[in-house]
């Protein structure tokens, strides 16, 4: 576990406050054309607080929101009501344009790695400083830079179809630092790479937060990654918060019903009575 790097008595640099989104549901079969569209509520009255620097988890089974939090946060999804500030912005404040000026400063990283194909590493990088219209000399100097610091130098040249799972979330890791954000959003982002790989990949994380002093928020429903990556949690069920705090506390306490069975399941793979054969 990392140490923290942030005064935890400061104002939180990320502050969500009543925080709600529903989704229209599809009408059923016999449905009359004309009844009241029903609404799923996937994110119901989040409050939450998250500090400049951190490395924050947020955890939870399918379908109990997660995803949807974090696009909140850059407004892929629009919430239905409540507020999100980013430092001194706030989010849910700002105009269309306003927006898409300040997405930059929020990298995303995803499970799939969403790469351009026809496009070399190098020129993946460079795609989000093009649309950035930063000069030919600012973006390829950014380019070897980021691309060093990511550990791909030497693969530059190389296209996707090259490239291993772990090298292409390296990809995708370059490419949502490529602007320089204030925060890293990474939403499954290694729930598809082998456990070694996955592992290595967590370490550039911690690598990157350690020399960026970047905030980064992980969405995950790999306990593992809670454990091994992030100083606090917060627990989503059913589109609420019921459980949040510093990683060690969460883990060693668990108070809410998802969190006791993601820390009975973790111990019962990991305890001694698991042997080669059982449950197989």
């Amino acid at each position: 576990m990392t140490e923290a790097l942030t005064d935890t008595k400061a104002q939180p640099f990320i502050q969500i406050r009543n925080l709600n989104k529903t989704f229209a549901g599809r009408s059923g079969r016999g449905v009359a054309a004309n009844a009241t569209p029903q609404t799923v509520e996937v994110l119901k009255d989040i409050n939450l607080d998250i500090n400049q620097g951190d490395i924050f988890g947020i955890v939870g089974f399918s379908g109990a929101g997660k995803s949807t939090l974090l696009r909140c946060l850059n407004r892929l999804e629009e919430p239905d009501s409540g507020e999100i500030r980013i430092g001194d912005s706030v989010i849910t404040s700002l105009s269309h344009n306003e927006l898409l000026a300040f997405r930059r400063k929020l990298g995303m990283i995803f499970q799939q790695f969403n790469l351009l194909d026809s496009r070399t590493v190098a020129r993946n990088v460079d795609f989000s400083l093009s649309v950035a219209r930063k000069s030919k000399a600012a973006r390829a100097a950014r380019v070897t830079e980021i691309l060093d610091l990511v550990g791909l130098s030497d693969r530059r040249d190389f296209y996707p179809g090259q490239l291993s799972g772990g090298q292409k979330q390296r990809v995708g890791i370059a490419r949502a630092l490529a602007n320089e954000p204030i925060v890293l959003l990474s939403d499954e982002a290694t729930s598809a790479l082998d456990p070694q790989i996955a592992l290595s990949v967590l370490d550039l994380l911690i690598d990157i937060n350690a020399k960026l002093g970047l905030t980064i928020i992980l969405v995950t429903h790999q306990l593992e990654v809670i454990k091994y990556a992030c100083r606090h949690v917060a627990v989503l069920e059913n589109g609420r918060i019921v459980e949040k705090g510093t990683t060690q506390d969460v883990l060693t306490n668990p108070q809410s019903d998802t969190m006791k069975v993601f820390v009975k399941v973790n111990n019962s793979m990991t305890s001694d009575t698991w042997r080669e054969g059982e449950g197989i």
